[in-house]
């Protein structure tokens, strides 16, 4: 059977990863069209800032106007879940994509020499995953200023030990094998050796770690930002916009669930992000594991 072939075979036998593939599509759709679903208005300078249509502190219920109603502070609740996706694979994406490097890198390096190199990388690693790993990114990002950007650092740094830790065993389980030996017997470096012949049958676990870890980070942002430490007021976040909801959470009594637009609608986009990248990590998980296509 050809890998691609097998790629869809692997895909039939678990529906759920159909489902997955089609969310995470949904909302790349949704990402990319979101200046025609929530076009800004006329003269607005940032399209990430949600329009605001006053300064009520009590949430509106959906109208004509507002389809999703309005936030504490009258932010358009449609407007901030659209933008925000964008927001969200901003952070995701470049998260995950940087740690991937950064993990790749340290963990090829600390495998293959070993040594003094493989220790000194190690304590290091564990020095960082020492500490809780919310409340350092908290930290790291009350130290450089409340903003997505100080989120988006303070997620990578807190993040790259696990995939370096990750790589690297799985480089120390193939280096000794007989085709990198026959590598090295012909000469070929360090580099080439770890490129062609150690990467590709040891980087499987961390690919399908990374698909997981999207819906993770994206996860970790909001609730930094539900905390006041991550994007600024009124910006297109979904953490954010569960924050304006955390005093309407319950509503009058007689009618507890009067505010459920402001809490349930931002739940909801979370709640599918994170399922989808779940979903497709296993669907990867399903594809790239190489113990799977002997089956």
């Amino acid at each position: 059977m050809n890998r691609l072939g097998f790629m869809f075979y692997q895909l039939r036998r678990n529906p759920l990863s159909i489902i997955g593939i089609a969310l995470i599509l949904a909302f790349i759709l949704t990402a990319s069209l979101a200046s025609v679903i929530a076009p800004p208005p006329e003269g607005h300078r940032d399209a990430y800032q949600i329009p605001r249509s006053g300064f009520s502190p009590t949430p509106t219920p959906p109208s004509s106007e507002h389809p999703f109603g309005t936030t504490e502070g009258q932010y358009d609740i449609l407007y901030g879940v659209i933008w925000g996706t964008r927001s969200a694979f901003r952070v995701g994406v470049l998260v995950v994509g940087s740690v991937l490097v950064i993990g790749i890198f340290l963990g090829s390096v600390a495998g293959y020499f070993g040594g003094l190199v493989d220790e000194v990388i190690m304590r290091v690693t564990d020095v960082f995953m020492a500490f809780p790993a919310l409340i350092l990114a908290m930290a790291i990002t009350v130290a450089l200023g409340p903003s997505l950007n100080s989120v988006t650092l303070a997620l990578i740094a807190v993040s790259w030990p696990s995939y370096t830790r990750l790589i690297r065993g799985d480089i120390l389980a193939v280096r000794e094998e007989d085709y990198v030996e026959a590598a090295r017997g012909v000469g070929s470096s360090h580099f080439r050796i770890i490129v062609r012949h150690i990467l590709p049958n040891s980087i499987y676990p961390t690919l399908v770690m990374a698909s997981l870890d999207i819906g993770a980070v994206v996860l970790s942002a909001a609730a930094l930002s539900f905390l006041g430490l991550g994007a600024p007021e009124g910006y297109a976040d979904w953490g954010q916009m569960i924050g304006y909801a955390r005093n309407w959470i319950v509503g009058p009594p007689g009618n507890p669930m009067a505010y459920w637009y402001a809490v349930v609608i931002p739940g909801l986009f979370i709640l599918f992000f994170v399922l989808g990248w779940n979903l497709l990590g296993d669907a990867f998980r399903d594809i790239l594991d190489p113990r799977l296509g002997k089956r």
